[in-house]
């Protein structure tokens, strides 16, 4: 019998990515939208203690109604290191307020001729924490991306601020290398938003934190 997992997230964009780790496994990874249940958005300044609180919630929920707690949570935020890690936690609220167009403002003076000295000014990290409630054990999973934010905006795919950030490369076992060094893998250049969802998953901060849970995983 396939097990299922429910994913809380309203961001379809992130289920697909979810789903694309899930798809090796037997095991069945559905949407749970959090408008669907009584769902109180947890406010921290920690990504583990938000990922937590969503867990709690959802798994408390499940129970009540008679379901199988099975559930996965993933929360993540873009830190920009000139901005001391803002929007962070706040991720979501930013995007929705001032959008790719406001970050963009925000970091308009840090420019450079010099492609290394510009990637440093204008340094990001994609963090990621994920966990997972799965037949009465916890797991949990981090990831991280570095990379930079891009003077414009480039690409349509993806979502949130993907058509901003700009990888750095990585190596063999997909850690980020500093600025400028040439990496296994690479999108020269190019965002997030200018590449497929294959190659992103190779560079992926979500894909990393949900490859952590996966390699503990107790399938039963």
């Amino acid at each position: 019998m396939t097990d299922t997992i429910w994913f809380v997230t309203g961001n379809e964009g992130k289920f697909v990515e979810a789903s694309l780790a899930f798809a090796k496994l037997d095991i069945e990874l559905k949407q749970f939208h959090p408008s669907s249940f009584e769902f109180i958005e947890p406010q921290h300044v920690d990504l583990n203690e938000i990922s937590l609180a969503k867990l709690n919630q959802a798994v408390s929920h499940l129970r009540d109604i008679g379901e199988e707690p099975n559930v996965l949570v993933e929360d993540a935020g873009l830190f920009i290191d000139a901005l001391n890690g803002f929007p962070g936690v706040y991720s979501s609220f930013v995007f929705d307020t001032i959008g790719l167009d406001g970050i963009l403002r925000l970091l308009s003076h840090l420019t450079s001729e010099n492609p290394i000295q510009l990637r440093s000014l204008r340094g990001a990290t994609f963090e990621a924490v994920a966990m997972l409630h799965f037949k009465e054990k916890h797991y949990t999973g981090r990831g991280a991306c570095k990379g930079y934010i891009s003077t414009v905006i480039k690409g349509e795919q993806g979502f949130g601020y993907d058509p901003l950030f700009i990888p750095n490369d990585v190596d063999l076992i997909g850690e980020s290398l500093a600025p400028g060094e040439s990496g296994l893998r690479s999108t020269h250049g190019a965002t997030f938003g200018e590449i497929s969802s294959d190659d992103k998953n190779e560079f992926s901060h979500r894909k990393k934190a949900i490859s952590q849970i996966l390699e503990n995983i107790d399938l039963g």
